[in-house]
């Protein structure tokens, strides 16, 4: 009966500890596309881009949620002059997060 227990107990910290690798990779994986896309809208190309795209993944080690992210990536147009509100913003972090679930999960 205690190994059953223990057995269920395991099973459950497992799955866990896979659902929150899985969110990191797609949280990393949605940060990175949107620093490509940003990346464009700051006229950045090559190098550059896959610099900043790695910038927007690290600004996410700030604190817990989106709203480093966000703020690193709406200060950065802002600072630009580009033309892009919150709510664009905001819209398309979500639906690269979900470009991103399906990426990581094809994989």
């Amino acid at each position: 009966m205690v190994t059953t227990f223990n057995d269920r107990e395991k099973a459950f910290e497992d799955k866990y500890q896979h659902d929150q690798e899985l969110q990191f990779r797609v949280e990393a994986r949605r940060n990175k596309l949107l620093g490509l896309k940003v990346a464009e809208l700051l006229s950045l190309q090559g190098d550059a881009a896959a610099a900043y795209a790695k910038e927007v993944v690290a600004s996410d080690l700030e604190e817990a949620g989106d709203e480093d992210v966000f703020r690193k990536v709406y200060g950065d147009l802002q600072a630009k002059n580009v033309d892009f509100s919150e709510h664009r913003l905001r819209k398309l972090m979500s639906e690269l997060r979900d470009e991103a679930k399906s990426q990581v999960m094809s994989e």
